[in-house]
């Protein structure tokens, strides 16, 4: 087990032709707490100042908002984490002996507590996405984590890696029609595709913390990226990073889990203005080791 002590810059940064009236904006950006990973440290700071309030949604994700009371030319918003991480780069998972084989039934509880996220968030009218999953079924029954790990593998070998600045998620569908697609569009690919087997799972973002500047996704040593968890009995939540072929957490830092992953952008939020005033925007992230005076 590897400990480290990380802080994680994100500072995102808004410009606009003209003065406009700032409305209530919504940031996920606080890391998620666990087992795995304490919150040293939590700061964000505004330009123009913003009283901030706190609150956590539906699935336990710790959730700001931010509150304006003058007219800008330009908005910044920079938040600070200092984590302590603690992972195996090769965890083992204690699969109950009900669910080692799929497919298995969940059981009654576990079926109403998981509900929408054992369901499909995409239309899929021909059964596209469900043939394109059945197909990494090799045997009746099979190992279903080796199962897992196979469709994992096969979003990485199926689809190529692009950045992507534009808004919003491609489709399961479109992904797999284009071949390409950002760490978000593989990470919805792979949630749905397990879902269309009767899993439950739920979408991950957060950072890639990436010292060796070896992984896909990344930008230096760090960046904001997006990935999956699927329910299994015993294990609980099992973390899958198809953009990376991964499984477990080691180099991940979860900020928040949901159905779908428009309900966990870092930073949502509009103005009151003219249709011209937006000019531009930018986000700058860096995940990186803490010194001993603090900083990264």
């Amino acid at each position: 087990m590897d400990t480290l002590d990380v802080t994680i810059r994100h500072r995102t940064a808004y410009r606009y032709r003209r003065p406009v009236s700032l409305q209530p904006h919504r940031l996920v950006v606080s890391p998620r707490e666990s087992r795995e990973l304490r919150l040293a440290s939590m700061d964000v700071t505004f330009a123009p100042a913003a009283s901030l309030s706190w609150s956590y949604d539906v699935f336990g994700n710790a959730v700001a908002t931010a509150s304006f009371s003058e007219a800008a030319e330009s908005l910044l918003i920079e938040s600070v984490a200092r984590i302590t991480l603690e992972t195996a780069a090769w965890p083992v998972f204690d699969i109950a002996a009900s669910a080692i084989l799929y497919p298995f039934p969940y059981s009654h509880d576990d079926r109403m507590d998981l509900g929408p996220l054992a369901l499909n968030q995409h239309l899929d009218p021909a059964g596209r996405l469900h043939a394109w999953a059945r197909a990494f079924i090799f045997a009746n029954p099979t190992d279903t984590l080796s199962l897992l790990k196979d469709i994992n593998a096969g979003v990485w070998t199926r689809i190529s890696y692009e950045i992507r600045e534009d808004e919003g998620t491609q489709s399961p569908l479109e992904t797999l029609d284009r071949g390409r697609g950002s760490c978000r569009d593989f990470a919805t690919l792979f949630a749905e595709a397990v879902r269309t087997l009767g899993f439950g799972a739920r979408v991950v973002s957060g950072y890639l913390h990436d010292p060796a500047r070896g992984l896909v996704g990344s930008a230096g040593p760090g960046s904001t990226h997006a990935w999956a968890e699927v329910y299994v009995p015993g294990a609980g939540w099992i973390t899958f990073d198809p953009t990376n072929r991964s499984v477990g957490n080691a180099n991940l830092i979860p900020v928040a889990v949901a159905r779908d992953i428009r309900q966990i952008m870092p930073v949502s939020g509009s103005y009151f203005g003219s249709d011209d005033a937006f000019l531009d925007m930018s986000v700058d992230v860096s995940v990186g080791l803490t010194d001993p005076g603090g900083s990264s």
